[in-house]
């Protein structure tokens, strides 16, 4: 076994500050012998992740519907800062546009900067819409859906009136999942929820964000211990979710879609953290999902020393 303080120090050595800070993607598992163990590793991953520039993003099975891709999306753009990044490609549109924004202000609306430079601010906002049309639309890393709603994020921070307060918060509770009428973004031209079908691709469009607005990436950890559960206990003794062997089953293809998908997924790092009974258990571990465990399971190995370079790894004390 491999201690998780080794580990995390090999994955921010190999992975992070190298391989996905220049664009790849990567999943990995991590077996935790215990929630000690489990606890340690995920801080110690996040602390090493955080000081390269990551953000970091925590899933935990017991309190996010898992085997749903649209749901683990949401939990995830519920820890992100949209408005930030937002005002870091208008600072840079501003640049681009030159009329850079002082380090110092705040005011990145067209009629401040152009008071500041003392130039018409119709001109000015035809020249920075233009910028960011191109800085946005036209990345192609990104799915349509993301890339209209990023933009009617920046060109809500213009406030020149192109993006109404109601469409601003509307594109934020899209993005959360948090949207009740849909028809409150068709004057922001997007007309579809996130579900099933495009979650996975709005995720990996996140990852390409961040990047774009000066992160290295996106450090996404899943903790799908809870699905080790194979019943649920009493009434007065449960705490949050639980899963079904269907919805077990589920949640094993999403992240079997997740490995078969990493040539897509740039700049972002998946870590699942699993307990024991992942590797043991024939009814509720990877044995139940043959099509996971042909991915990841390394048949041949040394017993005392796994290698930290497999898809599977275990974690331990030394």
């Amino acid at each position: 076994m491999i201690t998780g303080h080794d580990y995390s120090a090999f994955l921010e050595g190999e992975y992070l500050s190298t391989f996905v800070a220049g664009g790849g993607g990567a999943v990995k598992f991590a077996v935790a012998t215990d929630d000690d163990h489990a606890a340690a590793f995920s801080a110690e991953l996040a602390q090493h992740a955080v000081a390269d520039g990551y953000v970091v993003a925590r899933v935990d099975a017991a309190l996010t519907r898992v085997h749903m891709m649209e749901q683990v999306f949401f939990a995830v753009a519920a820890q992100i800062d949209w408005d930030a990044l937002a005002k870091t490609t208008v600072r840079a549109a501003w640049a681009a546009a030159a009329h850079p924004v002082p380090d110092g202000s705040d005011d990145i609306t067209v009629g401040g900067v152009a008071a500041r430079y003392g130039v018409d601010a119709a001109e000015l906002s035809r020249d920075v819409n233009r910028y960011l049309q191109q800085r946005i639309y036209r990345d192609y890393e990104m799915v349509q859906e993301f890339r209209i709603a990023m933009l009617r994020l920046c060109q809500a921070h213009l406030a020149t009136g192109q993006v109404t307060d109601a469409e601003h918060g509307a594109v934020l509770d899209w993005l959360r999942g948090d949207l009740r009428q849909m028809s409150l973004l068709h004057s922001a031209m997007i007309f579809r929820r996130v579900g099933r079908n495009n979650a996975r691709q709005l995720l990996f469009s996140l990852a390409h964000w961040l990047s774009v607005n000066g992160k290295p990436g996106l450090l996404l950890e899943l903790d799908i211990r809870r699905l080790g559960f194979a019943k649920r206990p009493r009434a007065e003794e449960r705490a949050g979710l639980y899963y079904t062997k269907s919805a077990l089953l589920d949640a094993y293809e999403l992240l079997r879609q997740l490995v078969d998908n990493t040539d897509e997924l740039t700049h972002c790092c998946v870590v699942v953290i699993t307990a024991p009974e992942f590797v043991t258990d024939p009814n509720r571990g990877v044995d139940a999902y043959q099509a996971l465990k042909l991915r990841i399971f390394d048949e041949v190995r040394d017993v005392r020393r796994d290698n930290p370079y497999s898809s599977l790894v275990r974690l331990g004390a030394a």
